[in-house]
């Protein structure tokens, strides 16, 4: 895995790709369409799928050292954001480190397929369906209770214009000296290039086939995101790694943004 702090160099190739995408943008009304629709989507897409679409991320601890918390006596509380069906949260529970765990997602049935899970325990995990751009979420999480807070490839699905509001509710869900760890999608990664035109909302915004939607980030723009929330930040870098099937001959080239960011502890 390779950490860099620069923005990739495009092609001739990949401008023209990019250019083309702005010959066909999605309308606005069909872009109003799917923020009105988005806990929609995504329920579709957890009952196309079930669990059987993501892997179990069991990279996590690995890159993450914050989420090694093997203490025997300091319970941390962990709040996962946009949990989708577990894949996050069991590998951790699986190596038994100490934490109390919140996590929420967007579906009603991601929510559902977690309480079915073999290794669900409502004594470790508290689960529930919230909206994290709105202030739900502070009706079933007390402010500034939190230890660590994980946005895993979720901002990405949220539309730029809640961006700030989700991130603003994460800093007052910390508690001072709180840790948001976060990965999403880089700007130029493989897959905003494979758009095709009419799939573009607005710029580095995307709408898939089956109705969810992706943003592209920059390390700059993240890193202004963070501290207009208020957050410290720690690391924020591109990774660059490649996505590699044998069996199906692929071997393309990814790139993701890695964040660690701190709630100040005069908060």
């Amino acid at each position: 895995m390779e950490f860099v702090d620069f923005d990739k160099t495009l092609t001739d190739e990949e401008c023209k790709r990019l250019s083309a995408q702005n010959d066909r943008i999605v309308s606005e009304h069909q872009a109003n369409m799917l923020e009105v629709k988005a806990k929609k989507h995504w329920d579709l897409f957890y009952k196309r799928n079930e669990s059987r679409f993501f892997k179990d991320r069991h990279w996590t601890t690995r890159e993450f050292q914050e989420l090694l918390n093997q203490s025997e006596t300091t319970k941390l509380i962990l709040f996962e954001v946009g949990c989708g069906v577990g894949n996050f949260i069991f590998p951790l529970i699986e190596e038994n480190l100490n934490f109390k765990v919140i996590a929420c997602d967007l579906s009603p049935r991601a929510v559902e397929i977690v309480k079915k899970h073999p290794n669900y325990s409502q004594e470790q995990i508290k689960v529930f369906q919230c909206d994290i751009t709105t202030d739900h979420v502070f009706e079933e999480v007390e402010a500034g209770s939190v230890d660590i807070i994980t946005l895993i490839f979720v901002l990405s699905a949220i539309h730029p214009d809640k961006f700030s509001t989700t991130l603003k509710h994460l800093f007052n869900l910390l508690k001072p000296g709180g840790i948001l760890l976060f990965r999403d999608y880089g700007l130029y990664d493989m897959a905003q290039l494979r758009f095709k035109p009419g799939n573009k909302i607005a710029e580095n915004f995307y709408m898939r086939q089956d109705g969810t939607r992706s943003y592209y980030f920059s390390i700059d723009e993240f890193s202004n995101l963070l501290e207009e929330a208020g957050f410290e930040i720690i690391v924020n870098t591109y990774v660059h790694r490649r996505t590699i099937n044998i069996k199906e001959n692929i071997d393309v080239p990814r790139i993701f943004i890695q964040s660690k960011a701190r709630k100040p502890l005069g908060w």
